[in-house]
């Protein structure tokens, strides 16, 4: 992969991983670098998945299929990490840490 391959493969990523956060309702308690490491990976899962089911990736124009895969990716994405974030703050039972009164 060429300098310009991973330059546009993180700018992806990241239009990817915002795209994918704005589609889940509510709000994730994950901050906007975490979404955009989540959207590089999602573009890198994203465009595998869209060429294991038949998509073709490698066109001479905008991909809106690859893209729209890449999006549901990031989203599924997000949505685990912000699941994760949000057990691990509150832990398990979800009652807080309990260390206040």
């Amino acid at each position: 992969m060429t300098i310009t391959g991973i330059i546009s493969a993180i700018l992806i990523g990241i239009v990817v991983g915002v795209l994918g956060r704005l589609a889940l309702p509510g709000k994730q308690p994950i901050g906007m670098l975490v979404t955009i490491l989540v959207g590089i990976v999602s573009a890198f899962l994203g465009t595998a998945l869209a060429r294991v089911i038949g998509i073709p990736t490698a066109t001479s124009g905008v991909d809106w299929l690859e893209l729209l895969v890449q999006v549901v990716v990031a989203a599924i994405g997000v949505a685990l990490v912000a699941a994760l974030m949000g057990r691990r703050r509150t832990g398990v039972t979800g009652r807080g840490s309990g260390l206040t009164r």
